[in-house]
């Protein structure tokens, strides 16, 4: 919403200054988003007067100009303008000045000292193009004749210097999105007084309209106001108006056109003129056809569906109702007889069509949000003087199709809850007053009030919205601080089992030295195909952005599209990890709560101890336990199985399982096509582990965790080496050598993996170091040869391996 200070000071009687004025905005809830100062863009520029003015040498259309700046001494200035000549008086940026508007390229042009064909100039006598007061290229500005020599420009012209404020207005507060609003709410404030509303038309009519206006749908347009004012002559609109307008970043198009828009933002009221001319017979609101379109004013063509509300004549439509008016209905410099409308509408019916037709104003922003019904007929009147003043004319009586809603909300308020609720113990006479001025209506004793609602104010329905109004209005600043009880004993936080769990896994891959990326739950369609995605069901009808357009089926594709940023920038060896949901559908039982990480370029960089080793698929598998350890789950009897989906590299690659169907995650190097498909340069290793499948634990008895009791014996390791057929998978010996004696035997660890010389065809051979931790007395070497065998004996038996000699 934007205005400017001089349009705000016709409502509001004050004399605050710019600054407080933005102040009070911010602090009462309206949002100050920018701020312009003309005045800022005029620094550098003077009145000057041209004291000669003769023939370049060289050139026959420039002229050498000495020209009084107010210093004492000429300045010389090259001009090629028509009207440079002795005795006028010009605007005068002297070296050093920028000027207001930028190049073709968008950059700032500063005025130098410089040379043409080879005259030197100390300046730039400006045109209104130059100074970004008009289209005018073809002279100089010439000022008055008694415009003081040395002065600042933007001091000669204070008109010039009228700042523009753009504020930020909240969905739920449409009353704000006029200048009388933005006005009351600071008076309010105590800024200042709340002048008189515009005048409004209440001279002789012409009689009867003469046009019938009937709403079909009453739902979509529950009230439509119009009249017809004959005679008028259209034209362009006042300068001040104009001025204002242009201000705001609006086109002053003509008279007829400009007043609607001015009391879009002026009353928050928008409105509609059509050419009584162009109307074929009476006018009606609808619902469109859908082989009906219209051309509109913003010179395209829409076509609607049974859905759309229009307002329509004899011929079709002709006007997109609370959006856009159509161009054949439109005025123009020929209009005579003007049809004026100020309707109400539905403010969902003008959101959905807005959506639907893509199509976007400055009616529809208001009308969706809600526009104060009261504001229908006066609107009209003062729209009506506006246009009888200046364009003349002879108005109709007004007719009002449809029932304007005039009841306000009448609520019940407790005014003590200011203090309970609100922290503020301020008196009730002041509170009420508060109110008032806001346009509220109060009655009723102590803290039992009734306080009638304006209409303008569809975002109070409660009295804590009574309560919000008094603070943001007396200020939230003046709420005293107070400090809230700190209690001796700090609780735990209240977190669950698997918020615990969870919380940990993720210390546990920071611990391993990857770092949290939080990312959206939706990701490209274009990918999602490569991770099992492209479900049409996950597309996402309205998505934020074009390539956020699909809820994702795996946390990699957003983590690989980080790490392809990152080496972007440079940083090509990068670890990562996120905890999120992934979805395979979308019913709740769709969507599964997983861990991801990835890993790409190198462990290290440079070093003088040797090169850094790349990332492999062990890694990735070292990640996935590490996070399924943190999460609970006892990792010594997974199973590891080699298909892991497409998007792995299907050698490079597995599955963790417990048991032949679970499958707890899957782990190693991403598919080249992926990696190419997401533009990730290198190679990539990752994991996923799906948390929703892990099993519940048992209850225990005791959640408490037993005291670390170190034993005082050494552990004795010793190393087998086994000959197997080369199927058989390493995990299957290394859980048969721990099955032998689980009290002893720690950790198993596979050390070597041989095939070649030496080896029969279709074998290898597969070297563990079992490591012995005796806790009770040391061990034998008679106990130590107990235990040896048994090893071998089970090792044997689960996997038909002999010991390698």
């Amino acid at each position: 919403m934007k205005f400017t200070l001089s349009w705000l000071k016709e409502h509001l009687e004050t004399d605050a200054s710019l600054d407080e004025i933005v102040a009070k905005l911010t602090a009462i809830g309206l949002e100050l988003e920018d701020l312009e100062r003309p005045a800022d863009k005029y620094q550098g520029f003077k009145v000057a007067e041209v004291a000669e003015a003769v023939p370049h040498p060289d050139a026959d259309k420039l002229r050498i100009c000495q020209v009084n700046d107010g210093t004492g001494a000429l300045r010389q200035v090259i001009c090629g303008a028509p009207n440079a000549r002795a005795g006028i008086k010009v605007v005068l940026a002297t070296p050093g000045t920028v000027m207001p508007l930028p190049d073709s390229d968008g950059n700032p042009i500063t005025i130098k000292v410089g040379k043409i064909r080879g005259t030197e100039s100390q300046g730039m006598m400006c045109s209104n193009a130059e100074m970004g007061m008009g289209d005018d290229h073809d002279g100089i500005i010439e000022l008055p004749s008694d415009a003081p020599v040395g002065q600042d420009f933007i001091a000669y012209r204070k008109d010039l210097d009228d700042p523009v404020i753009e504020i930020n207005v909240t969905p739920n507060r449409p009353d704000a999105l006029g200048v009388r609003g933005v006005a009351r709410d600071l008076a309010a404030a105590g800024l200042g007084t709340l002048k008189a509303n515009r005048p409004q038309f209440d001279g002789q009519t012409s009689g009867p309209a003469g046009l019938a206006v009937s709403i079909e749908t009453p739902e979509n347009c529950p009230a439509f106001a119009y009249r017809l004012i004959r005679g008028v002559k259209n034209g362009p609109s006042p300068i001040w108006m104009q001025k204002k307008l242009e201000a705001i970043g609006l086109r002053p198009i003509s008279a007829l056109v400009d007043v609607t828009n001015w009391m879009t933002f002026d009353q928050a009221r928008p409105m509609h003129v059509f050419d009584a001319g162009k109307v074929s017979g009476n006018l009606v609101v609808r619902l469109a056809k859908p082989s009906e379109t219209l051309l509109a004013l913003d010179e395209k063509t829409y076509s609607f569906d049974d859905q759309m509300t229009v307002i329509a004549d004899d011929k079709g439509v002709e006007s997109i109702a609370g959006i856009m008016g159509g161009e054949e209905s439109g005025c123009s410099d020929d209009t005579v007889d003007v049809v004026v409308e100020a309707a109400l509408w539905n403010q969902v019916n003008i959101a959905r069509t807005g959506r639907k037709l893509q199509v976007n104003s400055d009616a529809r922003y208001r009308f969706e949000r809600g526009v104060d019904p009261s504001t229908t007929v006066e609107g009209m009147q003062i729209a009506t003087q506006y246009i009888l003043d200046i364009c003349g004319g002879q108005a109709s009586e007004l007719v009002v199709a449809g029932q304007i809603p005039s009841e306000r909300k009448v609520l019940d308020f407790d005014y003590g809850l200011v203090a309970s609720h609100g922290g503020l113990d301020l008196p009730r006479a002041q509170g009420i007053a508060i109110l008032e001025r806001l346009g509220f209506e109060v009655s009723g004793e102590a803290n039992a009030l009734k306080v009638s609602v304006p209409l303008s104010r569809p975002d109070i329905d409660r009295q804590w919205d009574f309560v919000e109004e008094i603070l943001r209005i007396h200020g939230y600043d003046q709420i005293p601080a107070v400090s809230l009880p700190r209690p001796s004993v700090f609780p735990a936080l209240a977190l669950n089992d698997q918020q615990r769990k969870r919380s940990a896994a993720k210390r546990a891959m920071a611990a391993r030295g990857m770092h949290e990326c939080v990312t959206w739950s939706f990701t490209a369609s274009q990918v999602t195909p490569l991770f099992g995605g492209g479900v049409q069901e996950l597309r996402i009808a309205n998505p934020i952005i074009s390539e956020l357009d699909e809820m994702r089926p795996s946390l990699l594709i957003n983590l690989l599209m980080a790490a392809a940023r990152n080496a972007n920038r440079s940083f090509g060896s990068v670890s990562l990890f996120e905890q999120g949901a992934i979805f395979t559908g979308v019913t709740p039982e769709q969507e599964h709560q997983a861990i991801g990480g990835l890993r790409t370029g190198q462990q290290h960089g440079k070093h003088w101890s040797g090169e850094g080793r790349a990332w492999d698929t062990f890694d990735a598998k070292a990640d996935a336990l590490a996070a399924l350890d943190a999460l609970g789950m006892a990792t010594d009897n997974l199973q590891v199985a080699s298909p892991a989906p497409g998007w792995y590299h299907p050698g490079r690659s597995g599955a963790l399982m417990l048991g032949p169907k679970t499958v707890l995650a899957h782990f190693g190097e991403l598919h080249p096509k992926v990696l190419k498909a997401l533009d990730v340069k290198g190679r990539a290793v990752g994991f996923e582990v799906f948390i929703d499948t892990l099993p519940k634990p048992k209850r225990k008895a005791s959640t408490s965790r037993p005291a670390f009791s170190p034993s005082p014996f050494n552990p004795i390791t010793r190393d087998f080496a086994f000959v197997v057929d080369a199927k058989v998978e390493a995990q299957a010996l290394i859980r048969a050598a721990k099955g032998a004696d689980k009290a002893l035997i720690t950790d198993v660890q596979l050390f070597d993996v041989y095939q070649g010389q030496g080896m029969a065809e279709g074998q290898k051979s597969l070297a563990i170091t079992v490591t012995l931790q005796p806790s009770k007395a040391s061990m034998t070497d008679e106990q130590i040869d107990v235990v040896s065998q048994k090893i071998i004996a089970l090792v044997t038996k689960a996997t038909g391996a002999t010991l390698r000699a």
